[in-house]
């Protein structure tokens, strides 16, 4: 899913066809365009749709409710974010500070580059259906635990110094998913920067000793 982007205009109202990807697509980046600027509740599947430049009928047929597009949303950003802390530590070879910081930047950089689908699946838990919340918060403890396990090869090493290692994964995560709440692309700081700031500030909450 790409970033928020100007949604596209004058669908026609027959039946989808071939194009029905792109439709799809199209439905799913204006629903978050919705959500971001006006919240789940604040938003209807007509709004939707009229952003999409589709017919209301199309949306449903492409998402059978609003409550199932909040949900594709917020998975599909949590999935590519285990995907690239994943992707991250094993790239940043066996080093447990090296693996901390790398998995930080990753965090921290999916929550900069996507910020409109990050902030969305941070604020909007609350919104979604029982069921999906179970799906979403599994997804979310996937995240916490390639910390845990980061944090935990520090300490056995004992190039960490932790007595909260719990507290401490909670406070980083917390740290690195704000970002999307406040992180502005014409602000002083490139993404990088911001990465590589918070990977600092991460070895120094678990008692990094070189």
């Amino acid at each position: 899913m790409a970033r928020a982007t100007q949604a596209v205009r004058s669908r026609p109202d027959s039946a989808p066809t071939s194009d029905t990807a792109a439709g799809r697509e199209r439905v799913l980046q204006a629903a978050l365009d919705a959500f971001f600027e006006q919240g789940f509740h604040g938003t209807s599947m007509r709004t939707i749709a009229d952003h999409a430049g589709t017919a209301i009928s199309h949306a449903y047929y492409y998402f059978p409710s609003k409550a199932d597009l909040l949900r594709t949303l917020m998975v599909g950003v949590t999935e590519d974010l285990l995907a690239a802390l994943e992707a991250a530590r094993v790239e940043a070879g066996s080093d447990p500070a090296a693996r901390l910081a790398a998995i930080v930047r990753a965090h921290v950089r999916l929550h900069t580059e996507r910020q409109a689908e990050a902030f969305v699946g941070n604020t909007e838990l609350r919104s979604l259906t029982a069921r999906d919340r179970i799906d979403v918060v599994a997804l979310r403890d996937r995240v916490a635990a390639i910390f845990k396990a980061t944090i935990d090869e520090g300490l056995r090493c004992r190039v960490f110094r932790c007595a909260h290692r719990d507290e401490a994964v909670l406070a980083i995560v917390t740290m690195c998913t704000a970002v999307a709440g406040w992180y502005r692309a014409d602000g002083p700081l490139a993404p990088e920067a911001v990465a590589d700031r918070y990977a600092d500030l991460s070895l120094s909450l678990v008692g990094y000793r070189r």
